[in-house]
């Protein structure tokens, strides 16, 4: 069965009188997983727990499968909604088995009937091994699986993960979401997962949207909030990158301290209607280059295993960020030659360089 999709059409909550949420609005198709991506205290965690029915709308509504469960004045009970929650802290049973930790919503269900949709997601989370084995006797990954399992028992209708891995070593994190990335489309479920980490993010969803303050900046997916940010606020948040100072010289022509951008040869380009412009440059559009003219003085050096991430110190004083083969090994204080092979490119109205 394909789950059904989720609406939210101008969602707004307020708690204590504060707005939290406003006016939100976004879908995700029938088996597909979208992910609310912002800093701590954005409402994004409020804006899943509407979806779920603990906190009421103060405005919009939402509709899953094109029937309203939330609207301002009028709420579905929870337990009619058929949606699924997996919490940060895991909150498993302490007291029951893997096994009955799994099988705890299904208790409506034949016994024969329950005990095969346990071992069905046991072997598809790959814990099988851990049916009798109680939570305390588990890893935090292990436990995080058997949160979702739990969850995706009862087969719900959406299912919601507010920050699945925050308590996960780093290298786990990105891991684990692809891993559950893989559980959730076999099954067809519908997801909205929670998180300030873009890299989970990028790894488990089709779609992301950045929030702050309450409002949704943008819905896309993962290349074109990186590539093309709708704002310097998606583009502050999503990915590193700098801005630096430009000058239009005709339509198909930006002069900057790097040189040249000829704008004919970058992808879906759009140039302000304004003659100095300020431009978003990734680490990656800034290549190490012996041979160029241009030098920039080597101010900090990251190792990240196969590269480098250098912040370079151009002539004017603006920092740039670059990444170079770690084989390329610069000490800090030297002049490195860089160029620009700028694929992507976005341009905003000039600000401030800081």
């Amino acid at each position: 069965m394909t789950s059904p999709a989720l609406q939210l059409d101008d969602v707004s909550v307020h708690l204590s009188e504060q707005l939290i949420v406003d006016g939100v609005s976004f879908t995700v198709p029938a088996g597909g997983i979208g992910c609310l991506l912002g800093a701590s205290g954005c409402g994004k965690t409020t804006l899943l727990r509407a979806i779920a029915g603990f906190v009421p709308l103060s405005g919009g509504r939402v509709l899953l499968d094109g029937r309203e469960i939330s609207a301002q004045g009028r709420s579905l009970a929870i337990e009619q909604r058929r949606v699924g929650m997996v919490f940060q802290d895991h909150s498993l049973f302490p007291h029951l088995t893997v096994k009955e930790n799994i099988g705890f919503g299904l208790h409506a269900v034949a016994r024969r009937e329950r005990d095969a949709r346990v071992v069905e997601l046991a072997a598809l989370l790959e814990i099988e091994a851990l049916l009798d084995a109680y939570p305390h006797r588990l890893s935090g990954g292990q436990q995080q699986r058997v949160a979702i399992a739990r969850a995706m028992a009862p087969r719900p209708e959406v299912l919601l993960l507010d920050e699945p891995f925050s308590s996960l070593d780093v290298e786990l994190r990105e891991t684990l979401a692809r891993e559950i990335r893989a559980v959730l489309k076999a099954e067809g479920v519908t997801a909205i997962l929670v998180s300030h980490n873009q890299f989970e993010a990028f790894a488990m969803a089709d779609a992301i949207g950045v929030v702050k303050t309450g409002r949704l900046l943008q819905w896309d997916n993962a290349f074109n909030l990186y590539h093309t940010p709708a704002s310097l606020a998606v583009a502050d948040f999503v990915g590193e990158g700098v801005l630096i100072a430009g000058h239009k010289v005709d339509e198909h022509a930006v002069e900057t301290e790097l040189g040249l951008i000829d704008t004919r040869q970058i992808q879906d380009f759009n140039l302000p209607d304004c003659e100095d412009i300020s431009l978003l440059l990734r680490p990656d559009d800034v290549f190490h280059d012996d041979d160029s003219p241009v030098k920039a003085r080597i101010v900090e050096k990251a190792f990240r295993g196969a590269v480098f991430l250098y912040t370079l110190e151009l002539a004017s004083g603006t920092r740039v960020l670059s990444l170079a083969p770690s084989h390329h090994d610069h000490a800090i204080g030297e002049p490195m030659g860089i160029r620009l092979d700028v694929e992507h490119l976005v341009a905003f109205p000039k600000l401030p360089i800081a």
